[in-house]
């Protein structure tokens, strides 16, 4: 058998480290740098153990942990029955279900925090905790569908015949192994709902504060760096422990999934759907419902819209795409849109090359037996931006950068930079299980027949993961379009995008100004939704799994 020579070896190595270099440089200066001179800026001033000790931040720290793990409970409540529905029914109207449950998920924040306004004006914390929980639902039904559907019935259905209820034979032979699916779900789910910033900041006001939103707070209107500094120490523990609780779970779904996990057979057919038979009929019915329940916001928003004191009409609109709105906003709707899509495009570009490199570079490192660790830790580095507050980077954006050649502080490229480090995440869960998946045979096999190192990468590996890689740029250019953390930071006021003229919107008082911002979120929720419809269109959202290893 031939073996390979060191020089070989190390250029191999070289190659790998290079294809590292971009997402790891591009983590350290736009990520780990600004939020460090955030933090040391506060630990230099002082003050941050006086706040840690402080009875002030202990009841929003209590109150973004219990609305997080609330807001949990209901996603993965409303969650199993259309993962249930997705994994394991063969029903007209699934591959619809499949898409619709989506939406949600990719909607901006600030649409969905006006959305639950309009439904429940007078329940602050109530409808925190809905449209949180609105939001996750698809990852609690695409993560757990995921592994439900590659499970083996017939272990059910064997306790089903030895005399089991439906019940007791889901909770003997089907829990246990969708148990690490779950767990990996809620933790993604917390993560999400702890950090929530545009909806608390909507629908909380100054009465109900998390720490993303008193970091806010803090860093803009009142300039306390100490206790912003103290207050990210805080929320980065807890999103750090969320992080390791998702890898953990992870690592034990995917090796469900490989079948390694003894006692846990896998379907031979990745399909083990099939008509609803009995008590299951309930499931689908819960399923349907949560899928309806998911459209009221929604409708509830686009009729809002369209209410005005004088009765319904599109005046809103009229005044928000025309410019007409009387110096309420600096520029019109249109060219907030246009806004949008430009800085959403740049930022997916840019998510794309450093999310596509980057899953790469695990999917090596995961094959090597003794880099497991660092692909774990890297793993994890690239999930951290989904957790620490954006105000803390766009912040630390304004002190830092002005140091890089060209001083970036005023460059429009500020705003992708700041989208991407959110998107880049989302693109890694979607590509790198889809890439893992991939017979490393094939690889050896071009090779042996000839092919260059980039040829092998284009026949083989672009051809299977073509798919998720277009869901993956759909996916984050929506996240991009609605981004509202960093961008209300930093956006330039004479280029904001629909979600900061929304907000402003919001912050002035009066009807006027409440008719545009309706107009504004119905108009950003269609270009979001254009979009998804799109991906569905071409049949990318299902076959590419969606949210990946989320």
């Amino acid at each position: 058998m031939a073996r390979t020579s060191p020089g070989v070896n190390r250029r191999a190595g070289w190659s790998w480290a290079a294809l590292a270099a971009l997402p790891i440089g591009f983590l350290a200066v736009f990520f780990v740098w600004p939020v460090a001179a955030i933090v040391g800026l506060g630990l230099t001033d002082g003050g941050v153990l006086a706040t840690l000790s402080s009875g002030q931040i202990w009841p929003i720290a209590v109150f973004t942990i219990g609305q997080a793990l609330a807001s949990t409970a209901v996603a993965l409540l409303a969650g199993l029955p259309v993962a249930f529905l997705l994994a394991r029914c063969r029903l007209p109207g699934v591959g619809l279900a499949r898409t619709l449950v989506l939406v949600p998920f990719v909607l901006p924040t600030v649409v969905v925090g006006l959305a639950f306004r309009v439904l429940l004006p007078d329940s602050q914390v109530l409808a925190i905790v809905l449209a949180n929980a609105f939001f996750n639902v698809a990852v609690v039904a695409r993560t757990v569908g995921g592994l439900w559907s590659h499970l083996d019935r017939r272990a059910e259905d064997a306790a089903r015949v030895l005399g089991a209820s439906r019940l007791r034979a889901f909770r003997v032979a089907t829990l246990p192994a969708l148990r690490p699916a779950i767990t990996s779900a809620a933790a993604v789910v917390f993560l999400f709902c702890s950090t929530s910033f545009g909806v608390v900041l909507i629908l909380g006001g100054a009465r109900y504060r998390t720490l993303e939103t008193e970091i806010y707070l803090r860093t803009t209107q009142l300039l306390d760096l100490p206790g912003a500094a103290a207050l990210s120490l805080v929320q980065f523990a807890a999103v750090l422990a969320a992080l390791v609780i998702g890898a953990a779970s992870r690592r034990r779904r995917n090796a469900t999934r490989a079948g390694e996990r003894p006692g846990e057979k896998l379907s031979a057919a990745p399909d083990g759907a099939r008509r609803p038979a009995g008590g299951e009929w309930w499931l689908v019915g819960a399923a349907v419902g949560t899928l309806v329940l998911l459209l009221v916001p929604i409708v509830a928003l686009l009729a809002r819209s369209l209410h005005t004191s004088d009765g319904w009409g599109i005046t809103g609109y009229r005044a928000l795409l025309t410019g007409d709105t009387e110096g309420t906003v600096a520029v019109s709707g249109l060219d907030a849109a246009l806004n949008s899509l430009r800085t959403a495009a740049d930022a997916t570009v840019l998510a794309m090359v450093l999310g596509v490199l980057a899953a790469v570079v695990l999917v090596r490192l995961r094959r090597t037996g003794g880099a497991r660790p660092v692909a774990e830790t890297l793993d994890t580095a690239l999930m951290l931006p989904l957790g620490v507050s954006a105000v803390t980077v766009g912040f630390g954006y304004l002190v830092t950068l002005h140091a890089l050649p060209g001083d970036l502080r005023t460059s429009p490229l500020l705003v992708p930079f700041a989208q991407a480090l959110v998107v880049t995440p989302l693109v890694v869960r979607i590509v790198l299980p889809v890439l893992g998946s991939i017979d490393d045979r094939l690889r050896q096999a071009a090779a042996t027949l000839g092919a260059a190192p980039a040829r092998v990468w284009r026949e083989v590996d672009l051809a299977i993961a073509l798919r998720s890689l277009v869901a993956a740029a759909g996916f984050g250019y929506v996240v991009a379009l609605g981004e509202f953390g960093a961008t209300s930071f930093l956006a330039r006021p004479d280029a904001p995008t629909l979600p900061v003229v929304i907000a402003e919107l919001l912050a002035r008082p009066g009807e006027q100004h409440a008719q545009l911002a309706y107009a504004a979120c119905a108009l950003l929720m269609m270009l979001t939704g254009a979009v998804v419809i799109a991906l569905d269109r071409l049949r990318i959202a299902g076959r590419a799994g969606g949210l990946g290893e989320f």
